[in-house]
């Protein structure tokens, strides 16, 4: 009998034969197993992918302002993780490495103080990409340092850095660990003109950073921000909410602890604003930033009797989320607003007039 008829034949009985119990129990064990293995390694080419979009995006910096900026990755220490894998493990309790970009208009002059921005970037799990670079760009030609803080969580950088997020905890001081990286490396860089600015989950840190850290920002911007974690828990899909849920995440939903994703959002800790000019920018058909969070953010401000904030809600803006960070008219005319409100605290060389 050929090999094919030998299969054949043990198929057909396979078939026809009913597994005991315990024969099925042990199919289901290994195929769960399979499943797992098969997760796991998908999980693991999906941070390899990101990896080399990474690098990718690395050559593009490089490539489109080495002729205008002086362009460097550099890392710093942020406080440990929140959450230890193995907490007895060799360097278990160490700084956590963030690494960050770097920015230096050439034709700075580094005889004179100058103005620093510090520029979170948007997302959950993201990182400093090209969708950044028209806003790079603007900010180098009015001639602002800028960096970049890949903080915890950000992608790119492996599975460790990854599911070391800290979801508006200590992804926050990553933040500020940046500002205070760039003033001590970098002499021309003046402590009393720094901003912070921000879009979405980046403009949530803009609100965290200048509530923990009042005197170290002297204006801010938050566009389309991230404002109420409890709210968005309720509008947003299960998956999203399986993200916070997440054993390395913040490890239990909105319904389980409350008072954490308080403690994690901007509209629930406005009283500690001290008065930081700060621009808040929202829109009415946000499909990402629910509108709803940015008013219940204003109103908690306002109902606190803060002053030192401005803000405008844009009606219906083409872009949705993105609606200023296009190329289009609209777009340009509200970072125009932007420029102009950190410019007048910041003094840049070239301020946009």
């Amino acid at each position: 009998m050929t090999h094919s008829r030998v299969a054949a034949a043990l198929l057909a009985m396979s078939v026809a034969a009913p597994l005991g119990a315990g024969a099925v129990a042990q199919e289901d064990t290994q195929t769960s197993r399979l499943e797992r293995l098969l997760q796991s390694q998908m999980e693991s080419m999906r941070h390899q992918m990101d990896v080399l979009n990474r690098r990718l995006d690395d050559v593009m910096f490089f490539q489109r302002f080495s002729g205008i900026a002086d362009v460097d990755v550099v890392s710093f220490t942020g406080p440990p993780r929140r959450r230890e894998p193995n907490p007895t493990a060799q360097g278990a309790g160490n700084p956590l490495r963030i690494p960050a970009y770097v920015f230096i208009p050439k034709r700075l002059d580094r005889s004179r103080k100058q103005p620093l921005i510090v520029l979170p970037h948007d997302g959950v799990h993201s990182n400093f990409n090209t969708a950044y670079a028209h806003l790079l760009g603007e900010l180098l030609d009015q001639g602002y340092t800028v960096v970049a803080p890949e903080y915890r969580g950000s992608t790119g950088y492996g599975r460790g850095f990854y599911e070391s997020i800290d979801y508006g905890g200590l992804e926050i001081e990553d933040t500020y660990a940046a500002r205070s990286f760039a003033l001590e490396t970098y002499d021309f860089l003046d402590p009393a003109r720094v901003g912070i600015v921000g879009w979405s989950h980046g403009g949530l840190h803009v609100l965290m950073n200048i509530f923990e850290h009042p005197d170290a920002y002297a204006v801010a911007y938050a566009g389309v921000p991230v404002s109420d974690l409890i709210a968005r828990m309720g509008y947003k899909t299960q998956g999203y909410r399986d993200l916070f849920s997440a054993d390395y995440h913040i490890g239990k939903d909105a319904f389980e602890d409350v008072e954490e994703y308080r403690r994690r959002s901007p509209s629930w800790n406005v009283h500690k604003y001290r008065g930081t000019p700060l621009l808040i920018h929202t829109n009415t058909n946000d499909e990402d930033v629910n509108v709803l969070e940015v008013e219940r953010l204003i109103q908690a401000l306002q109902a606190a009797g803060k002053t030192g904030f401005e803000y405008k809600v844009y009606q219906d803006a083409p872009g949705g989320h993105l609606f200023n960070r296009l190329d289009t008219r609209l777009a340009r005319e509200s970072r125009v607003e932007i420029w102009r409100f950190i410019g007048q605290r910041l003094r840049p060389e070239r301020p946009v007039r």
